[in-house]
């Protein structure tokens, strides 16, 4: 057997998890010599639940601040509140309480304060013709902790992807120094979330395992990181459900999400269902009582179905990891029996499958497919779209 070179970089984050883990945020915020921390969340997390008092007790005075005005979908309106009240405290670090949005509002306090420019302007560009490009971010970040409390794929990522209020567009930032120094996984904080939030932050991980593992030629690091998110999610995803206060399930989630992020770092990126990445963004983007794990447990499986013939290899491949590419199956069957797999494991699930379940009508369609033209995961997927119609073929599917 015989291996392709390849590259591993670890990006360097720490990661404390169990009973009363937010205690150890003091030790991180001291290990970068913060002194002046602005607190961001949403309006749940301040209100509804003791986490802010809880980081005020682990912190004392290095807290200067609390924005609690996050939005779902991290809108660059709420994102600009942020910037100024980072600056009314002149914030010398951020600590993120939450899930995806929490995250990304943070992400996008600490490049908007540094930078220069509007996040119009900061975002990737796509020139018509022309592959997309990513501005340089290179004015330096305030340091940002985040305490979780849905397992996110959003949590070691590089890029901010931001609501344009006007155009109803994602802006998509790029800056790997934005990329947390610590990540707390707090049983309690993380139990504060309903099990249909976590399960619906949990499903775009699973599809991003998913994806992954359709990747032909995986180096043992990734396929390993990949194997065993994918088994975590297996084996957790119904006990959300069945054991609703067992926060073991949640930090397990969370597991996953962490190794999902660390395969693509180790190489795991790729095109398998880009198609299902725009699709998720433009529906989340466009409707938001569809969560954002919605958007993808109704878009994946018809992704796979698109992108079968381009991929019948790679589809095959996690047929086997997910246990379903029975003997002397092909190819074409197996990718099939995977895309069936994933459409039960999400309606099992209480999760929705049809577009109908988030009140999509039947002209939302084009909308959604039309936005989802200029979304960056559309440029890389196995299958090239053709035309805005194919896309309009894959959502009238399921609607």
């Amino acid at each position: 057997m015989t291996t392709d070179s390849f590259r591993f970089v670890g990006y360097p984050v720490r990661v404390h998890a169990g009973p009363d883990a937010i205690s150890s945020l003091a030790g991180e915020v001291d290990r970068l010599k913060a002194q002046r921390v602005l607190v961001v969340c949403g309006q749940s997390v301040a209100e509804k639940t003791d986490l802010i008092d809880r980081i005020k007790m682990a912190l004392g005075d290095r807290v200067a601040g609390v924005f609690s005005g996050g939005k779902t979908g991290s809108p660059v309106t709420s994102v600009l509140e942020g910037v100024a009240a980072a600056r009314e405290v002149d914030a010398d670090g951020i600590v993120a309480v939450g899930g995806g949005s929490a995250v990304v509002t943070a992400r996008g306090i600490t490049i908007l304060l540094a930078e220069k420019g509007t996040a119009q302007e900061l975002c990737t560009q796509y020139p018509e013709g022309k592959p997309p490009v990513s501005p340089r971010l290179m004015a330096p970040k305030i340091p940002n902790f985040i305490v979780l409390t849905t397992a996110t794929t959003a949590v070691t990522r590089a890029g901010t992807a931001l609501i344009d209020p006007e155009s109803g567009h994602r802006l998509e930032l790029f800056d790997p120094k934005t990329r947390p120094a610590a990540v707390i996984w707090d049983e309690q904080a993380l139990l504060t979330a309903s099990p249909q939030l976590c399960l619906n932050a949990s499903a775009s991980c699973f599809t991003g395992v998913a994806s992954a593992l359709q990747r032909t030629g995986l180096n043992p690091l990734a396929e390993s990181d990949l194997l065993e998110a994918l088994r975590l999610l297996l084996d957790n995803l119904p006990l959300v459900n069945s054991d609703p206060k067992n926060p073991a399930v949640r930090i397990n989630l969370c597991a996953a999400a962490f190794l999902y992020n660390r395969a693509t770092d180790a190489g795991a990126g790729g095109s398998a269902l880009g198609v299902v990445t725009a699709l998720a963004h433009s529906l989340d983007t466009r409707y938001p009582e569809c969560g954002h794990g919605d958007a993808y447990s109704i878009v994946t499986a018809p992704g796979m179905r698109f992108n079968a013939e381009s991929n019948a290899a790679g589809q095959a491949s996690f047929a086997k990891a997910m246990g379903v590419k029975k003997e002397g199956m092909d190819d074409r069957r197996a990718a099939a029996a995977a895309a069936d797999a994933i459409e039960a494991l999400f309606k099992g699930l209480g999760l929705p499958v049809r577009l109908s379940e988030v009140g999509v009508p039947e002209d939302g369609i084009e909308v959604i497919a039309e936005d989802a033209m200029t979304d960056f995961g559309l440029h890389r997927n196995v299958r090239k779209i053709q035309d805005v119609d194919e896309l309009k073929g894959i959502l009238t599917s399921v609607k």
